[in-house]
């Protein structure tokens, strides 16, 4: 079950990132910020410019003079959702140094990939949950970047692999799609009331490391 906007703590919105000042700008954020929220929480084709509009008291022919289509706010709800996360994992790793472990940059990227699904980000969780419902081509539209994200994670993967911190006989993609699909796959379950998300980080990332497997059974075989 989805935990609550209180809950989960108010998501970043176009107004606060932008900084916009312009009534134009500022109403440009509101409809983005709206069409996050109502594609995340009930789907893309469920969504009406009407009740993007009616979220923010807008009229629904007033959404032309910032936007041509539904696909159109779609677009940019998907790319801001997209670079929120490649962005706040590039940062995350980044503040880590060079001389930081392989391990704790991958925990790092973890804890910031589900920081941007669950607390800060309505775009980064809207696009994760919409994205399997779209028509191909507007997933073509946005390839490029989900492959830098995707590049991103490999990169990761495959030095901790060379450095020897996981083993050699892993598959990079796989464990890559593996491992992002089981974070993604959060937005639908994962309610603040009961944990919170660097606690859902840290245990994720002891999963992934250490398995399931009792270790005192390792050493008597």
């Amino acid at each position: 079950m989805l935990s609550s906007e209180k809950s989960r703590g108010r998501p970043t919105t176009g107004n606060e990132r932008q900084g916009a000042t312009k009534k134009s700008d500022i109403s440009r954020s509101q409809i983005l910020d709206a069409a996050a929220l109502l594609f995340r929480n009930q789907g893309y084709a469920a969504t009406t410019l009407r009740q993007i509009a009616d979220a923010i008291d807008m009229k629904a022919g007033s959404i032309y003079y910032h936007f041509a289509s539904k696909d159109e706010i779609l677009d940019e709800v998907l790319e801001i959702g997209e670079r929120a996360a490649l962005e706040a994992v590039q940062q995350a790793i980044a503040a880590l140094g060079p001389n930081a472990s392989h391990r704790s940059r991958i925990e790092c990227a973890i804890k910031s990939h589900l920081q941007a699904l669950l607390e800060k980000s309505v775009y980064s969780s809207a696009n994760i949950r919409i994205y399997g419902q779209l028509p191909e081509h507007i997933k073509r539209r946005h390839r490029k970047l989900r492959g830098e994200y995707a590049k991103l994670w490999d990169e990761l993967f495959a030095a901790a692999r060379k450095a020897g911190e996981i083993r050699a006989n892993i598959s990079i993609v796989p464990l890559r799609m593996f491992v992002l699909g089981a974070l993604n796959w959060t937005v639908e379950w994962f309610d603040a009331e009961h944990h919170s998300v660097d606690e859902l980080a840290e245990r994720t990332a002891l999963f992934i490391f250490q398995g399931i497997e009792n270790p005192s059974r390792r050493q008597t075989k």
